[in-house]
């Protein structure tokens, strides 16, 4: 189990909760910080005073003074009200992080709410009861409201989850999995939904994919690289390193231990005394795009152990502040977006340099019979096609801004659609590196070198589920198996990596 703290989780913590299941418990010490802010607001709550979202209305109702009796039903009304997404349902994996990130950040101290509801959410993470959650509705400010009702809506026993594939009512899964609904307390609802946590489960996710897939692309570029016969002395320790760029040195660090035993023979013949830029910049764009990926690293995991609902309570006092603004995420999902695609051109390009038998000096297409034979001619097709995606999607949602709660909320960062945008724009990245996989092991056959074990271990490790392209076969197959193959043993291509990306 992973211990849940509010300050230290981490990406891959949250890969495992979200992606293997892996089950979560709260530290005593949060349990305490809980205890002790609850106790504090029900002190607040008896000087009779005004507080947003506690005995108030919400948004740009904040003057609406709400009577004490109603104060339960206040929390109820919102959960309902704001349950008003549309679209797809977030996937599982999504919606498991956001739970374990709600409950890492209203452990902290500052949020009020109960130590029951932090234990009824755990139960349903641990359970793997699944809140059924469309994933358009959000703007990025203010919280994820939307999406966080959702899943509230079904922690109070009134709405929907996903059990075994099945949607079905939260209570009849509560009911099956021995459950209590809970009924939120003064603050609780506005606590729960008030906070970026939809949109940094996906920013943190995406990222800790991107980072997997940058190292793949490296081993696969390995392939490429000695199939064009690439001339290495443009990573050269002292002439890469003569830049102040942190990515790109690493980068050319990885490429240099993964050609440490390749043939003195391959080594000292190179096809060009100057590679052109998709093989002489490798560590220049790659690494740009790694300084990326770590940058939003570091937005997530610092967002993932925030408090980010309103208002907070400390010291006996309540603040309205504006941590639920989203818009460190957004530009932080837009810019990871922006360098993907643009690591997908970079690979696209490399695919066609391998199939353009002018540019490659391999036989046309990737195949030894050309024109009876298409070869890989339409793969790239496809991975141009996936980069015209990309970079449609690219475009900035954190550009824009459209005031909301009669204009209370006049500004909101538009992250929810900058994240929804990137898991697709990632998906489509998997799908680029498939084909450039697929053809680079290919072009590594054709091209007749040795290389280096890696390069050969990696080509063997294809082969073992694609043949050879003798004669003219669907590549789409091929395409499925060699994505599946990369994305099932990520761990096992990097760790035999002798200098790993991270």
């Amino acid at each position: 189990m992973i211990t849940l703290n509010g300050k230290s989780l981490t990406l891959k913590e949250l890969w495992k909760i979200s992606m293997h299941n892996e089950g979560v418990r709260i530290s005593q010490h949060s349990y305490s910080d809980v205890r002790k802010s609850r106790e504090e607001l029900e002190k607040i709550l008896s000087s009779g005073s005004s507080f947003y979202g506690v005995n108030t209305g919400f948004g740009s109702l904040w003057n609406k003074r709400i009577d004490d009796a109603d104060l339960l039903q206040l929390q109820e009304h919102l959960i309902m009200s704001h349950s008003a997404g549309v679209g797809a349902p977030l996937d599982a994996g999504i919606v498991r992080a956001m739970l374990a990130i709600r409950v890492n950040s209203l452990i902290k101290g500052y949020s009020g709410v109960s130590e029951d509801l932090i234990s009824t959410v755990v139960s349903m993470l641990n359970k793997n009861i699944i809140p059924f959650v469309p994933s358009i509705g959000s703007v990025g400010a203010s919280g994820d409201l939307a999406p966080l009702a959702h899943i509230a809506l079904a922690v109070m026993g009134k709405g929907e989850v996903l059990q075994g594939g099945e949607r079905m009512p939260s209570i009849k899964a509560f009911q099956k999995s021995g459950i209590k609904p809970h009924m939120f307390l003064e603050k609780e609802g506005v606590a729960f939904i008030n906070g970026t946590t939809a949109i940094t489960s996906i920013l943190a996710l995406q990222a800790y994919r991107c980072m997997n897939l940058i190292n793949i692309a490296v081993a696969s570029s390995l392939l490429f690289f000695e199939a064009m016969k690439g001339n290495e002395s443009a990573f050269t320790d002292w002439a890469v390193e003569s830049r102040r760029q942190k990515g790109q040195k690493d980068v050319a660090a990885a490429f240099r231990a993964l050609l440490s035993d390749r043939p003195e023979e391959e080594k000292n013949n190179p096809r060009n005394l100057q590679d052109p830029y998709t093989i002489r910049c490798i560590p220049q764009v790659y690494g740009a795009v790694l300084d990326t990926i770590r940058y939003c690293t570091d937005i997530a995991e610092n967002e993932m152990n925030s408090v980010t609902d309103n208002p907070l309570i400390h010291n006996m006092k309540i603040i309205s502040a504006g941590n639920f603004h989203g818009e460190p995420v957004a530009f932080a999902s837009d810019f990871l977006g922006i360098a993907m695609t643009d690591f997908g051109n970079m690979l696209e390009r490399q695919i066609a340099r391998m199939i353009d038998s002018n540019l490659s000096g391999l036989p046309p297409f990737l195949t030894n019979d050309s024109g009876l034979n298409s070869g890989y001619m339409i793969p790239q097709y496809v991975a141009a096609a996936l980069c015209n995606m990309n970079k449609v999607l690219s475009h900035p949602a954190s550009s824009d801004s459209i005031p909301t709660s009669a204009n209370q909320e006049d500004h909101v960062s538009m992250g929810m659609n900058s994240a929804l945008k990137l898991i697709n724009i990632v998906d489509n990245l998997e799908s680029i590196i498939a084909i450039h996989t697929l053809l680079s092991a290919q072009a590594f056959d054709l091209s007749h070198v040795k290389g280096t074990s890696f390069a050969r271990h990696l080509r063997d490790k294809i082969r073992k589920r694609v043949p050879f392209l003798d004669a003219d076969r669907p590549p789409y197959l091929d395409l499925e198996k060699v994505r599946n193959t990369l994305m099932s043993d990520t761990e096992k291509i990097i760790s035999r990596m002798p200098l790993p990306l991270d």
